[in-house]
């Protein structure tokens, strides 16, 4: 791994803000598995970049989507804010060669099972930009990798729970049932499946870090497969 130079430099390229606290900034890239001692990971920043990410997204959709009624811009939102989004930025950037976790779980750190801990990241680093610059430091770096999302065609899609359920009265007034199938990995790292069936048609599976995402990939499962969303190489609806 890099020293702590490189990665300040590397991060200075990626997010194009020159870091002033080499400590803060470490505390920004670090998992509780590394450290244990309270205040030495990035949780308390997360929390603060989440605040502020969520800010400068809904003042971007704002601007950018006019005619748009608070519920598209909730869909929205909350489409660009979720940790899909985030970690999938976090790729982008190549964060997870620069994020310190325990030995364990360093070898997975581009799986999907950990895909909570780079979005968890993303946030942080977030933080960190706002706490040194406020609001003008940080949105040059949110609108960079955040306003592209922005205007995907279907980036104004309903969650999948929600449209599952809609489709499947649709299909004769039936409704989703959820049930968890396993549940995997360690407590700071739990991975679960979950199956979700309509009468009337062959049941999915979807997996995530959570029961809630897990049941949303579920959803989804369905929705692609009977045809209601085109799968993204397909092209969204």
């Amino acid at each position: 791994m890099a020293g702590k130079v490189d990665i300040a430099q590397f991060l200075e390229e990626k997010t194009g803000h020159k870091f002033k606290d080499p400590a803060r900034l470490e505390r920004a890239l670090t998992h509780s598995s590394a450290r244990q001692k309270a205040g030495t990971n990035y949780e308390r920043l997360e929390f603060l970049g989440d605040r502020v990410l969520g800010l400068v997204v809904a003042e971007m959709l704002f601007a950018a989507f006019p005619n748009a009624d608070e519920g598209e811009l909730s869909v929205r939102l909350n489409a660009l804010v979720n940790a899909e989004t985030c970690a999938s930025i976090a790729d982008e950037i190549g964060l997870h060669v620069v994020i310190r976790t325990g030995a364990d779980i360093k070898v997975l750190m581009t799986d999907t099972r950990l895909m909570n801990v780079r979005a968890d990241v993303i946030e942080a680093l977030i933080a960190t930009i706002y706490l040194e610059g406020g609001l003008d430091a940080v949105r040059p770096f949110i609108r960079r990798y955040w306003e592209p999302r922005s205007r995907v065609t279907g980036a104004g899609r309903r969650d999948a729970k929600t449209e599952l359920q809609e489709w499947a009265h649709q299909q004769g007034g039936v409704q989703p049932a959820y049930a968890i199938k396993e549940r995997t990995g360690p407590d700071h790292d739990p991975q679960f499946t979950v199956e979700v069936k309509v009468p009337g048609f062959d049941a999915a599976l979807g997996m995530g870090r959570s029961k809630r995402i897990a049941e949303q990939n579920a959803a989804a499962e369905i929705l692609y497969r009977e045809g209601v969303w085109k799968r993204p190489e397909e092209g969204t609806q």
